[in-house]
């Protein structure tokens, strides 16, 4: 959604507004699905009384009405039509996002940066996200909510049916790759349609010492020859937007072995019908609602009429 002009040399670009916090953090969610991983960073402030200030930081000069379809999409026309667009001094903007962000939990699992290092709980499975990268960060309710259905199936799975081969489509920063290639101890396929999201992700992978163990690589869609060479899958993880969800279902179910699962999200609560509609005959086995967002858990049958 960014323009191909250049940054300015001492300012960067920003948009602000204000709302509420339900709507506040749904637009962050939407920004991180809407931009490439490295072109915006967002920082939340609770400023009181139930409002929450926003403020997006942009690489490059943004489309402004790309940017307002995207606000009116998550917090409705008013706010969008109030969003005011500055410049400031330029600085390291993503680092400035999120270093203050607090380590958040799923599960078993906990996203930190390097500033939390030292200070993660016993017994958890922690994952480290460079400061300098944009998202993916855990925070959003559509990756905690992958990870807590990773933690739910890792306890639930017999050891010896843990899952065998693993897919994370639109994988971003890599942490739900690096998280089930730590918990499960496989081999883990992460594909994304950007090129420096999958450098982000090999990044991140080799910091957490999972660099053996993720493969991350560029793939459009799920027709790419990466993604059919190593099918079928047993756990697969579909982390975007309704529309791309909808168009990749058909070659995608393809690609799950009997009694495989994939775990989808990007969906808001209205949007389940329409995807659970798309990936028939796959039954539901789990659904997560976190932050205004929606986590499914889909089940591919082990045998006619036989669920998992």
């Amino acid at each position: 959604m960014t323009s191909n002009a250049p940054p300015h040399s001492s300012t960067t670009p920003v948009a602000r507004l204000e709302t509420d916090e339900q709507s506040a953090r749904r637009l962050a969610d939407l920004l991180a699905e809407s931009f490439a991983a490295d072109d915006v960073a967002v920082s939340l402030f609770d400023a009181g009384g139930g409002r929450w200030q926003v403020a997006i930081y942009f690489r490059a000069v943004p489309d402004r009405e790309a940017v307002r379809a995207v606000v009116a999409s998550a917090a409705g026309r008013t706010s969008a039509e109030k969003l005011n667009f500055a410049r400031v001094a330029a600085q390291d903007w993503v680092r400035e996002s999120l270093a203050g962000l607090a380590p958040v939990a799923a599960g078993r699992f906990v996203v930190h940066g390097a500033h939390d290092r030292a200070r993660l709980p016993p017994n958890r499975i922690g994952i480290e996200i460079e400061a300098a990268l944009a998202f993916g960060t855990g925070h959003h309710g559509t990756t905690r909510g992958c990870l807590l259905a990773l933690d739910d199936l890792c306890k639930s799975l017999p050891r010896g049916h843990r899952s065998r081969r693993v897919l994370d489509l639109g994988t971003g920063s890599g942490v739900l790759a690096i998280a089930a290639a730590r918990a499960l101890r496989r081999r883990v396929l992460a594909t994304d349609i950007d090129a420096s999201a999958v450098r982000v992700a090999r990044a991140n992978a080799r910091l957490n010492r999972m660099g053996a163990m993720v493969e991350a690589v560029k793939a459009d869609g799920v027709t790419a020859r990466s993604i059919r060479q190593r099918a079928p899958f047993d756990l697969v993880f579909a982390n975007i937007l309704l529309g791309p969800l909808q168009r990749i279902a058909a070659p995608l179910k393809r690609l799950v072995a009997p009694g495989g699962r994939v775990v989808v999200s990007g969906l808001l609560p209205a949007q389940v019908n329409a995807a659970m509609a798309a990936y028939r005959p796959l039954v539901l086995e789990r659904r997560i609602d976190l932050d205004g967002w929606t986590t499914l858990v889909l089940a591919r049958r082990t045998r006619r009429g036989t669920s998992v």
